[in-house]
């Protein structure tokens, strides 16, 4: 159950003379400005709008996107002739109200704006901040932030494992931060992204000179993550020539530029991430087994997203939240298909095929219900959905009523039409809808 909140931003006369009527009435009522609206957490927000707030659209946008409350706006008939009024209270608020305020008529329609608020909530799940790693309740991955927290203070070397788009960096960083090395660097390398020629100078830098275009020297990146984390990711797609270097860095702690004889100290926590099948990739030769061993002291494993059911709801919430604010947008929520959708996905590119077609459905969106085909689906077909819609079984329960009726009555219109309380233009109405006569 949801308390009756409704907070009063910048209030102006009008506003608060309500007040004592909407205390009296069981409504928690708040005072806030509008730079502090996003102190205040659910319930409905009431903005008395003026031409100062039109002069910034994106500033009121993004408060809006900003907060988990429902709008209402209230607003002198004659500002709504003022360019980007109608625009804004279309696209970002539940309601609006013109000037002056009939007290009982506001607080009728104040209780539907609540009811309608408490139904977008009960689908709502409160999205966790952008510094929060892991989203989700199931098992798995509260197992998952378990680990991390477990691993994280060690200097034991981690292994992360996992199919492509499980957020196998994400994990990385989350080790990073929860280590004492967390104010140090946190370097990443994707070992399948570097030209094979360019793999070493990157990853133990060069001199001046030591190639052609080696106009001066280089710090590498092993070297750049001194004192911090050196994060490997896709270390099964590294070279075999690359590997045995590495392995030496790993046993030594010591690296030698391009170019150069001299070893250089270095100390880092290591990192490393891959998808590849590593002990299948000893078997044919393309991986070494002692760097396997060096690297495989500490081992994760990241949740593919269809063994997260019950947790794609809440990522998807989360990456919409995240592109609502980033890009200052009109608030949307999923539609039913789109969550049915979604639970039916199989999910092949996991967590990142998500995010990608959650900012997808955001841009895509023209209401504020986010469809399948929004999120690049094809729509699901009706009998797929579950259960039929209310006004389709509201119509069926109607014609049905109807039918039995005109089954005992068939002749007389009038005692049909008394029968059923309605009026005779009501029945023929009726009849004609369900095509009954």
């Amino acid at each position: 159950m949801f308390t009756r909140k409704v907070v009063l931003i910048d209030p102006c006369s009008e506003c608060i003379a309500l007040i004592p009527l909407l205390r009296s009435s069981g409504w928690q009522v708040e005072e806030t400005s509008l730079e502090r609206v996003t102190e205040h957490d659910g319930g409905l927000c009431i903005l008395r709008l003026t031409e100062a707030h039109l002069d910034d659209l994106r500033k009121i946008r993004a408060l809006i996107a900003s907060t988990y409350c429902q709008w209402v706006a209230v607003a002198p008939p004659s500002l709504l002739n003022a360019p980007g009024a109608l625009e804004l209270i279309a696209d970002w608020f539940l309601d609006y109200h013109t000037l002056p305020l009939i007290h009982e008529r506001f607080l009728t329609a104040l209780g539907r704006n609540h009811g309608m608020a408490c139904l977008r909530r009960i689908t709502h799940i409160s999205s966790p901040t952008p510094d929060e790693i892991f989203v989700g309740k199931t098992a798995k991955i509260r197992a998952l932030a378990k680990m991390v927290s477990r691993v994280a203070p060690s200097e034991s070397p981690v292994l992360i494992r996992g199919e492509s788009g499980t957020g196998k960096e994400l994990v990385a960083h989350a080790i990073h931060r929860k280590s004492p090395r967390h104010d140090l660097p946190f370097v990443a390398i994707n070992c399948g992204a570097i030209p094979a020629h360019l793999i070493q100078s990157e990853l133990f830098g060069h001199e001046k000179g030591a190639f052609t275009g080696a106009h001066q020297r280089r710090v590498g990146r092993i070297e750049s993550a001194e004192g911090g984390t050196l994060f490997l990711d896709e270390i099964g797609d590294l070279p075999l020539e690359q590997q045995a270097n590495l392995l030496r860095v790993l046993q030594e702690r010591q690296i030698v530029r391009v170019g150069s004889s001299t070893p250089i100290s270095v100390d880092f926590r290591l990192v490393a991430a891959t998808h590849v099948d590593l002990e299948q990739a000893i078997s044919d030769g393309h991986f070494r087994e002692d760097l396997y061993f060096r690297l495989n002291v500490l081992e994760l494993k990241t949740v593919p997203l269809r063994d997260q059911t019950p947790d794609i709801l809440p990522m998807a919430e989360h990456f919409a939240s995240l592109c609502m604010k980033d890009a200052a947008r009109k608030p949307k929520h999923f539609g039913k298909a789109a969550i049915h959708v979604m639970r039916q996905h199989s999910w092949p590119g996991n967590v990142r095929e998500l995010a990608n077609r959650v900012q997808r459905g955001i841009i895509l969106a023209e209401g504020r219900e986010i469809t399948p085909v929004d999120m690049g689906f094809e729509p699901p077909k009706a009998n797929q959905l579950g259960t039929e819609s209310l006004n389709i079984q509201l119509t069926r329960a109607e014609r049905d009523i109807l039918a039995n009726a005109l089954a005992h009555t068939p002749e007389n219109m009038s005692l049909l039409a008394q029968t059923l309380d309605i009026s005779r233009t009501t029945l023929y109405r009726l009849l004609k809808k369900h095509q009954l006569k």
